[in-house]
């Protein structure tokens, strides 16, 4: 632990990055607490040439910038030293949370709260980028939020300054950037101008509103390819409680085509104080983790990530039943489709028992898979009180791709297993048959083995 950085006593670390390391701290001629990010260029001896010009390059970058930056929602610079193996950056100290920490579904904010960060975080592009100054790595983990909704943008070392040519800007450095917030220009490596913020800032702001991020991928060239090709899904179709309006300011901030984005933070604020004002959080209850948490245990859900497991709980129904009740009637038109979560059912065919199912057991998919086929072909009845998942088709057609994948892949499962275990039951009734050796036939029975040989004498 270190004792101290130049002239500040080191209280405690506070952060830690891929390149830096943020210490609170404490200078005898600085009346507030402080907080300095201190970046390591490397071991010299070590090959790391090439990598500490680039830091040293990004580190001269945000301490020039951001001391021209005076704004409230701008974090500020107070010094900045370079030595040979290290330098460090002294800016004011927030006692708060990035806002990563509340992009969680369990941990999401009231609507109105989340629109007003981010229209300060507009407001605070908007000033930077008259500033000749565009961010360029606007996500939530570079927007810190303290004491009664205060904003601040921080992180400025990957910064373009506009005001220099691109060609002889030294901090101008091709592809940079967190990859899920970047706008299509920017993936493309084409020149940027203040509507790569303001597109990053739609992610931020659509991650806010529904706990997941637009392009989701497994790899990064398919996220890539949905950032240059795909739409984004509506907010209002992932959150119930976001208004249409909010989707038509989300989509403007996604646009592909620069012409058809917000040309500023000001005119992209205005939008969100249009919206913002119908907004009410009189009656905001936070989201209830006991449902998540079952349904996170099951062995339905393993393939599926935690962003998909609440969207599931978002556009399903939890049903409690008694003992006896009717959960689907044999020869009705119905295609929903759902998971026991606690509890047993029985399964008839003809008043003729077929299978009882218990916890974790999925019942009546077979509607959902195959549309054509919408009546009912069994009866299910609970044979103790049950806790039933329901899900309508209609509303997972809403879900995301993702989402949707993953159902389908565990149905078939469920599909395939159970007629495996269907075709055991009906084999251990049936009779016994020959099946081909390599040298003949044997007849498979319990105990008794017989093969044909064949003639060792050749038939003239």
């Amino acid at each position: 632990m270190l004792d101290c950085i130049g002239k500040y006593r080191v209280i405690r670390e506070i952060g830690k990055g891929a390149t830096a390391t943020v210490y609170l701290c404490k200078a005898d001629d600085i009346e507030e607490l402080v907080a300095v990010k201190l970046v390591d260029f490397g071991d010299k001896n070590r090959d790391q040439g090439k990598w500490s010009r680039r830091m040293r390059k990004l580190f001269l970058t945000e301490a020039a910038i951001a001391a021209k930056l005076n704004h409230p929602n701008i974090i500020r610079i107070f010094d900045a030293q370079v030595e040979e193996n290290r330098a460090y950056l002294v800016m004011e100290y927030i006692e708060g949370q990035p806002l990563d920490h509340y992009c969680e579904f369990n941990r999401m904010l009231p609507l109105p709260r989340a629109v007003s960060i981010v229209f300060k975080c507009c407001l605070a592009l908007d000033y930077a980028f008259r500033q000749g100054v565009v961010h360029r790595d606007v996500k939530p983990a570079n927007i810190l939020i303290g004491a009664n909704d205060l904003v601040k943008l921080t992180d400025f070392g990957l910064a373009l300054n506009v005001a220099k040519e691109n060609d002889k800007d030294s901090t101008f450095i091709m592809g940079v950037g967190s990859p899920a917030y970047m706008s299509p220009e920017q993936v493309k490596g084409y020149p940027l101008n203040q509507k790569t913020d303001l597109y990053s800032l739609g992610v931020v702001l659509f991650h806010l509103l529904t706990g997941r991020l637009p392009f989701r991928a497994k790899h990064p060239a398919q996220l890539i390819y949905k950032i240059m090709n795909a739409d984004p899904p509506s907010p209002s179709q992932l959150n119930p409680e976001v208004p249409e309006g909010m989707d038509r300011v989300i989509r403007k901030a996604l646009e592909k085509d620069l012409y058809s984005r917000y040309k500023n933070g000001a005119e992209f604020a205005k939008d969100l104080s249009s919206v913002r004002f119908k907004l009410l959080d009189e009656n905001y209850v936070p989201p209830d983790t006991t449902r998540f948490s079952i349904l996170r245990k099951m062995a339905f859900f393993t393939e599926f990530d935690d962003v998909e497991v609440w969207e599931v709980l978002r556009f399903s129904s939890w049903r409690q039943l008694q003992e006896n009740a009717t959960l689907m009637r044999e020869g009705d038109t119905d295609n929903r489709f759902g998971l026991i979560i606690s509890g047993h059912v029985q399964v008839s065919v003809g008043g003729r028992l077929l299978a009882d199912l218990t916890q974790g057991e999925v019942i009546g998919e077979m509607g959902y898979l195959d549309p054509r086929h919408l009546r009912r072909s069994a009866t299910v009845v609970a044979a103790s009180p049950v806790t039933f998942l329901e899900v309508s088709p209609s509303a997972l057609a809403l879900a995301s791709e993702e989402c949707l994948e993953h159902f389908r892949a565990q149905l078939i499962s469920t599909v395939v297993q159970r007629l495996v275990r269907a075709n055991a039951a009906l084999a251990a009734q049936g009779e016994q048959v020959m099946l081909p050796t390599e040298s003949g036939f044997s007849v498979v029975g319990s105990g008794l083995d017989l093969e044909l040989l064949p003639d060792p004498a050749p038939r003239r």
